[in-house]
């Protein structure tokens, strides 16, 4: 059974960041991306990469980012 752990601190999202585990993304309480590693966060912005070229910007305000171990 996997373990979800949420990302809330830049230091969580770095660590997520540096060993591309896969991030589970929710908003509005709906599962929206899944499967998907951290390239990239701001203090308002996170970017998936699920994909070669598929890049995905969520807001931090916005989704609720959960790793998955």
């Amino acid at each position: 059974m996997p373990i979800n752990r949420p990302l809330i601190t830049d230091g969580d999202f770095q660590e997520a960041m540096q060993r591309q585990l896969p991030v589970r993304v929710f908003q509005d309480d709906h599962l929206i991306n899944s499967g998907a590693t951290i390239v990239r966060f701001t203090d308002t912005d996170v970017i998936i990469q699920s994909r070669v070229s598929d890049l995905t910007y969520y807001s931090r305000r916005d989704c609720e980012f959960f790793e998955v171990r």
